[in-house]
């Protein structure tokens, strides 16, 4: 019987795989299986994961034919994972010997559906803790009720899917699968809808998992029209959260996230190549335009000064308006 499966994709990350193989290696187990996704790599990522295959007990190799995105990366080591529990880890990042084992253990004796973990940032040598927000440590807690309140950081804005274990019952309630195709922020609604269904979870303050930060490759430094996602990861969180019984306590939240995220992406928007940003204004009037208004004024009205000017001038734009080619 297969006790935890943990599902790693993979895309162009040759340069960091060895790391990341290396600890699956120091984590190994005979009920163990790691579930290692090429998303359809070119840089020679396959070579190393074909030969971690045959040296790794427990690792099974599947290839994406097309590329397909990290959320769909994820699906299929999810359709294929024949765990009690499941865990996340990405191709560029590491745990450390044993962390598996041991969170597995803690997991176990509280009992509950999923845990959330602390973590390390790793930005080139520099190392930074990074904690759940969420008080009680230790100590079996109601999702739902963890998601408020909306004007402090909670534990759906820690969505790291890789910081947690999460029992096997999720997966077959439908709740640990990703929206298929979304190339960024799809650990958004995936966090809310976990915290608005699941019964029961824990934050614990383990330290074994290392988060590469400055990589390259990786769409937090890129700016092509894949960082456009989150519109359709934030509507798709929105739209879900109106459905909920709860939504006249929930949707303030909600709403406040997500303009945050939208002040973030237009007050960088010099990162972003110009047909992008161009098309980043006119998604972001259109998000903000088909929020409920009300709740919106409120947002504004409480955000501090410098982004909520940011947002009153998004939603002050004409529906249709054509930017300059120079943007």
């Amino acid at each position: 019987m297969v006790k935890l499966s943990v599902i790693v994709p993979f895309f162009n990350v040759r340069a960091y795989a060895s790391d990341t193989l290396r600890s699956l290696r120091a984590n190994a187990r005979e009920d163990f299986e790691f579930v290692l996704v090429d998303d359809c790599s070119t840089d020679g990522t396959a070579d190393l994961l074909r030969r971690a295959e045959q040296e790794i007990e427990g690792v099974v190799v599947i290839r994406h034919e097309h590329n397909a995105g990290l959320a769909t990366a994820r699906n299929t080591g999810l359709n294929a994972a024949r765990g009690e529990y499941i865990a996340f880890l990405d191709g560029d990042d590491w745990v450390a010997p044993g962390h598996y084992a041991g969170l597995l253990a803690r997991t176990e004796a509280l009992g509950c559906q999923f845990v959330r973990t602390d973590h390390v940032q790793a930005t080139g040598t520099a190392r930074t803790v990074r904690r759940v927000p969420h008080g009680p440590r230790g100590e079996v807690s109601d999702p739902r009720g963890a998601i408020l309140p909306a004007t402090r950081t909670t534990s759906v804005d820690y969505a790291f899917a890789w910081a947690g274990l999460y029992r096997r019952d999720l997966l077959d309630m439908g709740l640990l699968h990703f929206t298929d195709g979304l190339r960024t922020a799809e650990d958004r609604p995936w966090i809310w809808r976990l915290h608005r269904q699941a019964d029961s979870f824990a934050v614990v303050g383990t330290l074994g998992h290392f988060y590469r930060r400055g990589v390259a490759s990786s769409l937090t430094q890129i700016g092509d029209e894949r960082q456009l996602d989150f519109v359709r990861a934030y509507d798709q969180l929105l739209s879900e959260t109106a459905s909920d019984r709860d939504a006249d306590t929930l949707l303030p939240k909600a709403v406040r996230t997500y303009c945050a995220v939208i002040a973030h992406h237009v007050g960088a928007i010099g990162r972003f190549e110009p047909h992008v940003a161009r098309t980043l204004r006119s998604l972001s009037a259109t998000a903000l335009k088909n929020m409920p208004q009300p709740l919106l004024n409120d947002v504004l009205d409480t955000m501090d000064t410098e982004r909520a000017a940011v947002l009153r001038r998004l939603r002050r734009r004409p529906a249709g308006i054509k930017e300059p080619t120079t943007a």
